[in-house]
């Protein structure tokens, strides 16, 4: 028998909207893992400690690893924000408007490249407002791109806007790839006995995962026919 039954239920008619929690939570162990991580140096003599600390070693050198990789799946995701930025910009000089770009923008996003944004929460919260930021630019153009039917039939236009689309998909898919990378963090973290021991000495947390806007969402549960 199931405990969770979708034949039997409850079933919940209206839906639930999903949103990302965008809270750490830090690796913590109890006493007795505090004693099990003591106790490797008495059973037996010596030995069984050496052998507890190549495990640990190992452990931490897996975590330095894929903290690495982290930072190689985020940088990826600032190439293509940055790419999009320097399209969005070409987009609304042809389109001759006067759209406020947002200047901390590209700060942020060289400081990204330049390895000055840093990991961890503080990292990933500027590269979600990043986002949030270009988003609202590419909507502005959009805009104003909708507004003006004769500006499809313009060449560079056109090119310019189906570049932006092509980087608007390759985003997404590095996206996943951060998240998949950042769901591998957060579980292994937890792994007990040596990863979770290990984390917990380190004062490690779990990552929160890129998080799309709330004019996205909102535009997602729009009628579009």
């Amino acid at each position: 028998m199931n405990e969770l039954d979708e034949m039997t239920g409850p079933t919940l008619d209206e839906g639930r909207d999903v949103n990302v929690i965008a809270k750490q939570l830090p690796v913590e162990v109890g006493w007795g893992s505090k004693v099990f991580d003591i106790i490797w140096w008495f059973l037996p003599p010596i030995i069984g400690g050496i052998v507890w600390m190549i495990m640990k070693v190992h452990a931490r050198n897996y975590f330095r690893q894929l903290q690495q990789k982290l930072q190689h799946d985020a940088s990826q995701i600032d190439n293509y924000l940055e790419q999009r930025v320097q399209i969005l910009k070409n987009c609304a000089r042809l389109l001759d408007k006067a759209i406020d770009l947002d200047k901390d923008t590209f700060t942020k996003i060289a400081e990204y490249r330049s390895g000055r944004a840093g990991a961890g929460a503080e990292g990933d919260e500027a590269r979600n407002r990043a986002a949030e930021e270009i988003g609202a630019m590419d909507r502005s153009i959009r805009l104003t791109f909708e507004n003006y039917p004769e500006l499809r039939a313009h060449a560079e236009i056109a090119d310019a806007m189906q570049q932006n689309s092509y980087l608007q998909r390759e985003i997404t898919a590095a996206r996943e790839v951060y998240n998949d990378t950042v769901n591998t963090w957060n579980r292994e973290i937890f792994s007990w006995p040596t990863k979770q021991i290990v984390a917990a000495q380190a004062g490690y947390t779990t990552r929160i995962p890129f998080i799309a806007d709330k004019e996205t969402k909102e535009a997602a549960r729009g009628e579009f026919f």
